[in-house]
C-alpha cells in the first residue's frame, strides 16, 4: 500500500470525489514514487527535483488532474491551460472516466517533458524547457 499524504485534503469531499482522489493518488504514487508529494497552493502536487509535475484539485466540474508541462505531451484528452504556461488537464466526475493506461502514459511523459517552473519567478516569468535524459 502506497502512503497517502493527502487524506486530510479530500476528507470533506463527497464519496465519488474521494474515490477519484484516492485512485489518482494511487496511480501517481505508483509511477512517480520517487517524486516529492506535498500540498502546494492548497492542492496535492508531486515534484521532481523541486519542479511541479502533476497535481489535482477540486473544481466545480469535478476533480481536475493537471500536468504542468502537459500541453507538450501531444495527448488530445488533455486540454491546454490558459496559454500563459505549458499546463494541460482533464476533469473527472466519476472513477469510471479514469483511463489508467492513459494516466500512466501521461505520467511517463511527465518524467521527460518538463518546463522549469521551479525557476520561473527568478527568470521573471520566462519558462525554459528542461533537457531531461
Amino acid at each position: 500500500m502506497i502512503e497517502n499524504p493527502f487524506l486530510e485534503y479530500y476528507s470533506n469531499f463527497d464519496s465519488q470525489e474521494i474515490e477519484i482522489c484516492e485512485q489518482l493518488t494511487t496511480i501517481i504514487g505508483s509511477k512517480l514514487g520517487f517524486a516529492e508529494a506535498k500540498i502546494w497552493h492548497a492542492h496535492p502536487v508531486w515534484f521532481i527535483d523541486g519542479n511541479p509535475i502533476v497535481g489535482y484539485s477540486k473544481q466545480k466540474a469535478g476533480i481536475k488532474l493537471m500536468f504542468w508541462s502537459g500541453s507538450d505531451f501531444d495527448e488530445p484528452s488533455l486540454l491546454p491551460g490558459s496559454g500563459k504556461f505549458r499546463d494541460a488537464s482533464i476533469i473527472y466526475e466519476t472513477t469510471s472516466e479514469i483511463n489508467w493506461k492513459s494516466v500512466e502514459i501521461w505520467l511517463e511523459k511527465s518524467k521527460f517533458i518538463q518546463w522549469d517552473y521551479k525557476n520561473v519567478v527568478k527568470r521573471k516569468g520566462e519558462l525554459v524547457r528542461l533537457q531531461i535524459n
